[in-house]
């Protein structure tokens, strides 16, 4: 079976900083995109930062460009999600996910952790 496992959330005020972790297993995480979601309340799942298999390449949403760094060990089996400059309205249960895919939408995510909360306040 697979699990992916996310750790780090928590409360921080503005302009704070954060640092995720997801370790997963039961999984190759080297054959796969790595990815982050968020979903605040009353609002849909929305893309955050991918990582593709070597590292090598990332991608951000553009609310998080900048701000936000994904980075992986395979070795360890985890990939991470550097949070700064944190604003409110990155409050949000944060979602580690895999697939075999660039694509942002959900929908094509092949496994999902649980979430962990960050909430940010003023």
């Amino acid at each position: 079976q697979v699990q992916l496992v996310e750790s780090g959330g928590g409360l921080v005020q503005a302009g704070g900083s954060l640092r995720l972790s997801c370790t997963s297993s039961g999984l190759t995480l080297s054959s796969h995109t790595m990815k982050w979601f968020r979903q605040a309340p009353g609002k849909e799942r929305e893309f955050v930062a991918a990582i593709n298999w070597s590292g090598g390449r990332t991608y951000y949403a553009d609310s998080v460009n900048g701000r936000f760094t994904i980075s992986r060990d395979n070795a360890k089996n985890t990939v991470y999600l550097q949070m700064n400059s944190l604003k409110p309205e990155d409050t949000a249960v944060y979602y580690c996910a895999a697939d075999y895919t660039i694509r942002t939408d959900p929908k094509f995510v092949d496994y999902w952790g649980k979430g962990t909360l960050v909430t940010v306040s003023s």
